[in-house]
C-alpha cells in the first residue's frame, strides 16, 4: 500500500460520520431491537430476561465508552473539534450519567427482581430510555453532519 492509500484509509477510519453512525446502530441494535425481543420471547421467563438483558447492556456500555473516546479522537483528529465539541460534550454527559449511574441503578433493581423483591416505582428506566433516544439523536446529528462531501471523496 502507497503512502497516499495509508492516507486514505487513516481519513476513513477516523471519520466522525463513520463512528457515530456505527455506534448509533449498535445502540438501536441492541436498545429497541434486541432486548424488547428477549421479553417478548414466550420461553423465557421474566428472571431470565432480566439476567441477560443486564449482560447485555453491561456489555454495550462499555462498548459505548470505546465508541465514545473514539468520536471524540476522530472529531479532534478530523479538525472539527470547534464545531461538534458541544454535540460531543452532550453526548459523553449522557453516555457517563448512563454508565456511573443508570445502569448500575437498574442493575440493582433486577437483582431486587431476581431474589423476588418487587422494588418500588421508579423513573430510573424511562429516565434511560430518554437518556438513550437522546444519545442516538446526537449520534445521528452528529454522522449526518461529518459526512464528507461528494466533491472530498
Amino acid at each position: 500500500m502507497t503512502t497516499r492509500n495509508w492516507r486514505s484509509l487513516f481519513v476513513r477510519m477516523t471519520n466522525p460520520a463513520l463512528i457515530s453512525l456505527i455506534w448509533l446502530g449498535i445502540s438501536a441494535g441492541v436498545s429497541f431491537v434486541a432486548v424488547p425481543a428477549i421479553f417478548g420471547a414466550t420461553t423465557v421467563d421474566r428472571v431470565a430476561a432480566l439476567g441477560v438483558s443486564r449482560s447485555i447492556f453491561e456489555a454495550l456500555g462499555q462498548t459505548e465508552i470505546v465508541a465514545l473516546i473514539a468520536l471524540l479522537l476522530a472529531v479532534r483528529l478530523s479538525d472539527r473539534t470547534r464545531e461538534y465539541w458541544h454535540f460531543c460534550a452532550a453526548l459523553a454527559l449522557l453516555q457517563l450519567t448512563q454508565t456511573a449511574w443508570l445502569i448500575p441503578a437498574l442493575a440493582a433493581r433486577t437483582d431486587m427482581i431476581i431474589s423476588g423483591i418487587e422494588p418500588p416505582s421508579s423513573i430510573i428506566h424511562g429516565t434511560y430510555g430518554v437518556m438513550q433516544l437522546l444519545k442516538l439523536l446526537l449520534l445521528l446529528i452528529i454522522g449526518l453532519q461529518t459526512q464528507p462531501s461528494s466533491d472530498t471523496k
